[in-house]
């Protein structure tokens, strides 16, 4: 198991999460748009906002990847069903506490349960498991989150020769 396995594995398993994800939006399972949802944090031009979101989901796929492998190396041990398991509780995370509860606590363009109409937010809050864009938006984000971990996992784990 290396390092490089696991970013590889991060690369190519954001690319997977992040296709699939616009692929349901395109399909209209889902109104989540991750890209604009991160991008939107730093940007109010909604352009410049999906660029900005793309590299940040990138860098987030690749970071990500090193977390994976950190857990990976504490265990000895990196494949791709185990990946598949981290990338369930990625996703728990994901649709949990990351965008139900920090994102829209530090995204000034994201309503809350406590804006009123005077506010006029950019964007809905996703809600628990990104409910709000959709009831399909959890059941995709769930295939997205264990796809990569179970690339991760894989490229973790059968990368281990290339040094």
């Amino acid at each position: 198991m290396t390092i490089w396995g696991a970013l590889a594995g991060g690369l190519v398993g954001t690319v997977v999460l992040t296709s699939g994800l616009r692929i349901a939006q395109e399909l209209g399972w889902t109104r989540m748009d991750i890209p604009l949802l991160l991008g939107t944090a730093f940007t109010e031009n909604r352009s410049r906002a999906n660029v900005v979101g793309y590299v940040l989901h990138f860098v987030n796929g690749l970071l990500f990847a090193l977390a994976y492998y950190a857990v990976f190396a504490a265990v000895g041990h990196a494949g791709w069903l185990f990946g598949l398991g981290l990338g369930f509780v990625h996703a728990l995370f994901a649709g949990g506490a990351l965008v139900t509860v920090l994102l829209p606590a530090v995204h000034p363009r994201m309503g809350t349960p406590w804006s009123d109409a005077e506010e006029t937010p950019l964007l809905e809050p996703p809600g628990f498991l990104l409910r709000n864009y959709g009831d399909q938006t959890a059941f995709g984000t769930l295939l997205a989150h264990l796809a990569y971990g179970a690339i991760v996992g894989g490229f973790a784990a059968h990368l281990a020769g290339w040094t």
